[in-house]
């Protein structure tokens, strides 16, 4: 007997999938505020290597950080196909810049699996899992250890 046959319906959560450097990563859509087009930055002096700079999100001072950097993967050469995913983490409003968002994915927790622990210590810093979704693997990002600490956001 199917689940559907039986009315049970594994619990779903939703995801924004996105790529960086070419490769895919997701997070829970609850922590997206906006999804935005590539806006030049305002560069700050002496911020992280990874922090693009500040965007003016109608009225507020927001940070940019280049995930790709952040995630040892490069930096990035940012233009007009690249986004800013403007995320809320504990209370911080963060714009990431990503390659592209690919996708709002539904997935159960069944799809769900924890890092192996043969990787480092620092790759399960910022990443919490991965999601098996239609043959792909999908790196679940832990916002909480991705963005910079308090204190960026100036407004």
């Amino acid at each position: 007997m199917s689940q559907s046959e039986t009315g049970f319906q594994p619990e779903q959560k939703e995801v924004v999938a996105f790529r960086v450097a070419g490769q895919d990563f997701c997070f829970d859509i609850m922590s997206v505020r906006e999804i935005r087009g590539w806006t030049e930055t305002t560069t700050l002096p002496h911020a992280q290597s990874y922090v693009k700079g500040v965007i003016n999100l109608r009225g507020s001072v927001v940070p940019v950080v280049d995930l790709s950097d952040r995630l040892g993967l490069g930096v990035t050469e940012a233009c007009e196909r690249h986004v800013i995913i403007i995320t809320v983490v504990d209370g911080q409003t963060i714009g990431l810049l990503a390659d592209v968002v690919s996708d709002i994915l539904a997935v159960t927790e069944d799809a769900m699996h924890a890092v192996p622990d043969m990787v480092s210590d620092q790759v399960k810093a910022f990443i919490s899992g991965v999601v098996l979704f239609e043959g792909k693997m999908i790196r679940r990002l832990d916002l909480t250890s991705v963005v910079p600490s308090k204190g960026l956001e100036a407004a």
